[in-house]
């Protein structure tokens, strides 16, 4: 939406980098985003071997927003995974977007429970799959998580501005429409930082939990 692409950045990048740092560090020294950076536009690719493309889950929206905001957010998403995390880490039945760690390990760590609990005589286990849990995730919900873990408000006003000015344009059939998006994360490392509260209770409960968050949609 800004015009900006990734040759420009690439080609560019000796004369553009010092302009993007003063930039970036103002943005997160005061919480204010360039409006043009949450302005987003969505297109909606067809999902194979559908007998019609009469509903919204016939589609696959797929959001485009601004490379420059991208960086930003990718470095924030650095720092969030190798200093705030280094410092306050996620509970570590938590598998996903980890060093070390994956689907396999959480699976691993199952078996070896079941295994183990086999010769009970009373045992119960739940598969719970929380669907849309990223897209859902609410905006309060995220930067409490942050302050409770610890990471610096300049960080957590700056990632709240973002999410709650986006805009999302979007056109489909000959239809248009501009809206305001009300909820979600920015990387599936945020929804890591809100649920790992929640794992912590239930953990402490005398329930085991094994959690992975596998795909995220943006």
């Amino acid at each position: 939406m800004d015009g900006i692409f990734p040759a420009l950045l690439q080609e560019g990048r000796r004369v553009v980098v010092p302009y993007l740092v003063r930039i970036f560090r103002a943005c997160l020294d005061t919480g204010y985003v360039p409006t043009i950076w949450l302005q987003v536009k969505v297109v909606f690719i067809p999902k194979p071997d559908r007998n019609s493309y009469s509903g919204p889950r016939d589609f696959r929206p797929i959001s485009l927003t601004s490379f420059l905001l991208k960086t930003m957010e990718r470095l924030v998403n650095w720092f969030l995974r190798d200093q705030a995390l280094a410092l306050v880490p996620l509970h570590p039945i938590q598998h996903a977007y980890q060093a070390g760690k994956s689907l396999e390990t959480a699976l691993k760590q199952l078996v070896v429970w079941v295994e183990k609990v086999l010769d009970q005589q009373e045992t119960l286990g739940v598969s719970l799959d929380i669907e849309g849990a990223c897209n859902n995730t609410s905006y309060d919900s995220v930067c409490a998580s942050l302050v409770r873990h610890g990471v610096d408000r300049t960080i957590v006003w700056c990632i709240n501005t973002t999410l709650e000015g986006c805009l999302t344009a979007a056109t489909l059939i000959g239809f248009s429409r501009r809206v305001a998006v009300s909820r979600g994360v920015l990387s599936p490392l945020l929804w890591c930082r809100v649920v790992d509260d929640l794992i912590a209770r239930l953990d402490g409960s005398g329930i085991y939990i094994y959690i992975y968050i596998y795909r995220l949609h943006r």
